[in-house]
């Protein structure tokens, strides 16, 4: 759907991949939000890494402020910039820094157009679910995927699932990956998971190296409510958010697990255009060469440069 316009002096949050050099990208961000009367705020710890005229602030006060967030990186960056605005989404924009990225739309070389269609609302947002984790009376948000994977040295996986209150089975494995259906080409596929259409409001079950009890991914409606517990006989498996370790899980620990619809709002400035660039990308990911070897492939490559 088309959004409306931004008020008339935006606050844009930009966040920042923790390593690479955001360099002219955030140069031309502070530009055109100078001439365009809008105000650019960082997290306090990254306002060294941006050219001056951008305003260094906690991270609480972007998510509490921002009308719109810019990620600048990969897909990584892309999921901490959705989950900072979990509690409130706004439109997340994200710039591509990185590699193949499949959630990030917008190349460096097009950001001042994108950043003109942003003001004007002249732009379509892409709702993102959010896996849910409950546990200890904290919560937990993936938007890609959550997982409890096994420590190297430590015991496997062993956990019992519920599945809107009637007990589904036992999984022993090296990890158990709950993902939404965007994520469901991450960690979950590389585990043998399907690809889920993003227009469907479920939870993908899947374990990787299982070697008892439930060995098959599966599906799970948003409206089924999931409980999972740790059996007394698991190791203490990392309990993981979109690849971050967060903390060690317990055996005995219960965890509630639940899809959280809408929980994200992605840019989108070019639906089938964006489709297609991820249908490659995709394809890429089952090929037995590096992205940049695939270039060697094609007809018309140059020959390689001789070495002697």
């Amino acid at each position: 759907m088309t959004v409306p316009q931004m008020p008339p002096h935006p606050q844009i949050g930009l966040v920042l991949h923790p390593q690479r050099d955001p360099g002219e990208v955030a140069g031309t961000i502070v530009g055109w939000a100078r001439s365009h009367g809008a105000e650019v705020l960082v997290r306090e710890d990254d306002a060294g890494r941006v050219p001056a005229g951008a305003r260094g602030v906690p991270e609480a006060e972007i998510a509490a402020s921002a009308d719109a967030l810019i990620a600048l990186g990969g897909d990584g960056t892309m999921l901490g910039a959705l989950r900072l605005a979990a509690a409130r989404p706004v439109p997340v924009l994200g710039v591509n820094l990185g590699h193949l990225g499949f959630l990030v739309e917008v190349e460096p070389r097009e950001l001042s157009g994108a950043l003109d269609r942003l003001e004007m609302g002249d732009f379509e947002v892409e709702d993102h679910p959010a896996v849910i984790l409950s546990a200890g009376g904290e919560e937990m948000v993936g938007f890609n995927d959550v997982a409890l994977a096994r420590i190297p040295g430590d015991g496997a996986v062993q956990a019992a699932l519920t599945v809107a209150g009637r007990a589904y089975g036992r999984y022993r494995c090296d990890a158990l990956i709950f993902a939404t259906p965007i994520g469901s080409t991450a960690y979950s596929y590389a585990a043998g998971g399907p690809v889920v259409s993003p227009m469907l409001d479920a939870v993908i079950v899947s374990p990787a190296a299982p070697m008892a009890g439930i060995s098959r991914p599966m599906v799970v409606s948003a409206g089924e409510p999931m409980e999972l517990e740790l059996l007394p006989e698991s190791g203490s498996p990392a309990l993981e958010v979109d690849g971050t370790v967060l903390r060690r899980a317990e055996p005995g620990e219960s965890i509630g697990v639940r899809l959280r619809p809408n929980a994200g709002r992605v840019v989108r400035l070019d639906v089938d255009r964006f489709q297609r660039r991820n249908q490659v990308k995709l394809s890429l990911l089952d090929l037995p060469f590096l992205p940049e070897d695939v270039r060697d492939l094609a007809p018309g490559s140059p020959p390689p440069l001789d070495s002697t």
